[in-house]
């Protein structure tokens, strides 16, 4: 894995929408992604006290579940020297549940945005996550 790079003073939230509830948003373009190969499923289910910290696609993703304020927290970075688009992170809880996409956002180099997802309920225990580049996740 590699080193913690420099922290920046400050993240920008990103925006969301449809984040947190379980629902339709952006189910088509993920069916269609999953379905193609295009996504960026991991498949690696993680514990509730686990932290996921992988780079893929050059934007780094960090995402843990903060289990008293029941919501993830995350930040996504842009490991490269060149602008990445249509960047958006989504969270698969075991019990089924779909959090997120958050919204497509565009990092600049060496950018950094922090986000979170909020399950609508605590009834899961494991959980798997993967941030998504481009119009087809790819």
């Amino acid at each position: 894995m590699a080193a913690e790079p420099q922290e920046r003073e400050a993240a920008k939230a990103i925006d969301r929408d449809g984040a947190g509830r379980p629902g339709a948003e952006g189910r088509g373009e993920h069916d269609r992604d999953h379905q193609s190969g295009a996504g960026e499923e991991t498949g690696t289910e993680l514990a509730l006290n686990e932290r996921y910290d992988r780079v893929r696609n050059g934007v780094r993703l960090t995402l843990a579940y903060d289990s008293q304020g029941n919501v993830f927290r995350g930040e996504i970075e842009n490991t490269t020297g060149k602008p990445i688009e249509e960047v958006r992170v989504e969270v698969h809880l075991g019990n089924g549940v779909e959090l997120g996409p958050t919204a497509r956002t565009t990092l600049a180099p060496g950018e950094k945005r922090s986000f979170t997802l909020t399950p609508t309920s605590t009834n899961f225990t494991r959980w798997t996550t993967h941030a998504e580049v481009g119009r087809n996740g790819g």
